[in-house]
């Protein structure tokens, strides 16, 4: 199995000879930045499901949509925040046939796509986050959801995001989770690794991975340094670069 750090939230995963992709965005869509990740390719009939959990720039483009020009066998799900009327994606060029293949979801809701079964969690920002299980495979994608907690919020506010962060972690936190994709964003400050400490915590997941970092990957080593158990602080998947790839080991 292999998974590949495009950018920012997004991360492209092969297994089972399939391919999932999550919250990609064009790399020139964020002012102020200019990221740099490239899809591999893959054969046309290859079977590609394509994720986003909501709609803010930084985790969904439409054009994602033109994939569907390349890959016959193409799923999209998309947070309903995304959703994109007949007109709208006429407008803008998309064949009238692109809507049947995508299914849009809400928060809390359970899914089957094939032997792919999904499900959502509410975000604590925006959209939904995604527990996949694929063929055994458990994937957690957070999108959004994080424990969001900025200095200078206030105890009420920030108190608030915290329960609302752990109770919807705690519905996966006894699930299999093979891969998970945690926000580490460093805007929160002394705050950035609440998330991903509660993820190592109180799951089993095997390999996190640290994102929304913004480019700057620097704190992920000196988190690692920090965390006292050995055994933990290895599923820490330490990401240096844009385009990185990980091999996994087969189970």
């Amino acid at each position: 199995m292999r998974v590949i750090f495009i950018h920012h939230s997004c991360f492209l995963v092969e297994a089972e000879r399939s391919v999932l992709l999550f919250d990609w965005f064009a790399g020139d869509r964020v002012r102020g930045y200019q990221f740099c990740g490239v899809l591999p390719e893959y054969p046309p009939d290859t079977p590609f499901y394509v994720f986003a959990s909501h709609k803010h720039q930084d985790h969904f483009d439409m054009d994602v949509l033109r994939l569907a020009e390349k890959y016959n066998n193409i799923h999209f799900i998309f947070s309903k925040d995304c959703k994109l009327s007949p007109h709208f994606l006429k407008k803008h060029g998309f064949p009238e046939e692109i809507r049947e293949k995508i299914r849009y979801v809400g928060a809390c809701q359970n899914e089957t796509l094939g032997e792919m079964e999904i499900e959502t969690l509410r975000s604590t920002d925006a959209g939904v986050a995604f527990y996949v299980n694929w063929k055994g495979i458990g994937i957690f994608h957070s999108g959004d959801l994080n424990n969001w907690r900025w200095e200078g919020a206030g105890d009420f506010a920030n108190g608030a995001m915290d329960r609302n962060y752990k109770s919807q972690m705690n519905r996966i936190a006894k699930k299999p989770i093979r891969l998970a994709f945690v926000p580490m964003d460093p805007r929160l400050g002394q705050y950035q690794t609440l998330a991903i400490d509660y993820v190592l915590q109180h799951t089993n997941a095997e390999y996190v991975f640290p994102m929304h970092m913004w480019q700057d990957y620097s704190a992920i080593p000196q988190y690692k340094k920090r965390i006292s158990n050995a055994s933990m602080a290895e599923r820490v998947m330490e990401i240096a670069h844009e385009n990185e790839v990980f091999f996994i080991r087969e189970e």
